[in-house]
């Protein structure tokens, strides 16, 4: 057996931690599955875990690039990982992936993933703007207006085009991306999808053996949301104490530096994106600039620390998000929902109870190849985030969605519920009554003098 541990879970709930304790208690060693902790020289505001608290225990990936590179793309990533997953393997020992960027890890878990709705490196985890801008080189329509993106993806593919409401234009942009690299219609991609995902799901024996890569057990470290966003605050002003600040602050000097010497460094990319940069860029350049008093300066520096612990609070429910819709799904889709255990960390005064014990024993039964628990069972939250899952899976696939416009209050709906939401409002009936009661000025107007042009269909439509 040449198994793989994967440590999934949002910020602050106590990953590195885990896989900490598995590596030593297991003889592994760790793989960093987070973007930002690639960075060197950084370690508050990428969030690496302290040296003195790795036991010893190897870390991959870690603390290896420099401020001017790019962030690696999602291929490479996954190229050097199972690499690394192969050299552990071959000296005996057990991987363990740590994945905060979570499109990352999914790529390294399973094989042959299937053309996703939406780019994985646009969805909740960040954006790719490398990939991205080569992509728009290629096709300049990619970086063209979202209309007129939205205008082509209509030539090409008009069914894809009506299912997308015209403000969901990264969906719109992948559509057409898929188009341009496959030289097929999205429409045609999906649902060929749909029939191998049927395919695999009524050979769910197979299952494993067709979509994991290895032998492989996850583990999503879960919170109560009201607790974690309390734990991310106090995080927050505790990476303040350690030096946050100075961090930030030799950041802001390096692009400095650049734009002296005529380099310019794209904002959106790499590390310069972290969260506790950018929300203190404001305060460095209000400092620099010497036109501040002191007490203003206080007072937007408390303001960036305070967009600091609202966007790490997004970001963990970003996080969330990206495991229940995605992670979880695929897994399911792939009758593999069962290889995914949410270990609850809410109280980290019980973390051996709670964590280290449950993980010890779920760890113990891959190695054996022994049956496991129904991951539901382990705690009230697990039951819970599951079980609501699993619900959602037995009421069957959702039927596909197709964008209708209201020509009357010239609104678009992205699906049926909204429309009828819509159509039975108080300002649609308002709308309607407006509308009758022109066409109706019009029609009078018209008998007086017909060469007055006819008024238009005023009757909500699909699009």
């Amino acid at each position: 057996m040449e198994p793989l541990l994967t440590v999934v879970g949002a910020t602050g709930t106590g990953k590195s931690k885990l896989a900490v304790d598995l590596a030593s208690r297991f003889n592994g060693e760790i793989i960093n599955g987070d973007a930002m902790q690639m960075y060197r020289g950084l370690p508050i505001i990428t969030n690496q875990i302290p040296v003195e608290e790795r036991n010893g225990i190897p870390h991959h990936l870690i603390d290896c690039i420099g401020l001017g590179e790019e962030p690696w793309r999602v291929g490479l990533f996954k190229n050097e990982c199972l690499r690394l997953i192969r050299d552990i393997h071959s000296r005996g020992k057990i991987p363990i992936l740590v994945g905060g960027t979570h499109y990352y890890t999914q790529a390294v878990l399973l094989k042959d993933q299937l053309v996703a709705e939406s780019s994985t490196d646009q969805d909740m985890d960040g954006d790719a703007p490398d990939q991205l801008a080569e992509l728009a080189a290629k096709w300049p329509i990619l970086d063209a207006h979202p209309d007129a993106v939205l205008e082509k993806l209509r030539e090409v593919d008009p069914v894809m085009a009506d299912r997308w409401h015209p403000n969901e234009t990264r969906k719109i942009r992948r559509s057409l991306e898929i188009y341009f690299q496959t030289g097929r219609p999205a429409s045609e991609v999906y649902a060929e999808q749909k029939r191998l995902k049927q395919g695999v799901s009524d050979e769910t024996s197979q299952g494993d053996a067709q979509q994991l890569r290895f032998p492989t057990m996850i583990f999503w470290v879960h919170s109560d949301k009201n607790v974690l966003n309390t734990r991310l605050d106090q995080r927050v002003d505790s990476m303040m104490e350690q030096g946050l600040m100075t961090e930030a602050e030799r950041m802001f000097e390096y692009l400095r530096e650049k734009n002296k010497q005529g380099i310019t460094v794209e904002p959106t990319r790499g590390v310069w994106i972290a969260i506790g940069f950018k929300e203190l860029a404001p305060y460095f350049e209000a400092l620099h600039s010497g036109l501040r008093s002191e007490t203003e300066l206080n007072d937007l520096k408390k303001s960036c620390i305070e967009l600091i612990k609202i966007a790490t609070r997004q970001y963990s429910a970003s996080q969330i998000k990206w495991i229940r819709n995605k992670l979880w799904n695929t897994l399911a889709e792939a009758g593999m929902a069962h290889r995914l255990f949410l270990l609850d960390s809410t109280d980290v005064d019980n973390w051996e109870k709670c964590i280290t014990e449950p993980s010890e024993l779920l760890v113990q039964s891959l190695l054996r190849d022994e049956a496991t628990p129904d991951p539901k069972s382990l705690s009230e939250l697990a039951n819970k985030t599951l079980g609501a899952k699993e619900a959602q899976l037995q009421k069957g696939p959702r039927p596909e969605s197709k964008a209708m416009k209201c020509d009357v209050c010239n609104k678009t709906m992205t699906n049926e519920e909204q429309w009828q939401i819509h159509i039975n409002g108080q300002v649609h009936r308002r709308m309607l009554k407006y509308a009758a009661k022109k066409a109706e000025q019009l029609r009078r107007k018209q008998e007086e003098d017909p060469g007055t042009e006819p008024p238009k269909d005023s009757c909500p439509s699909s699009v």
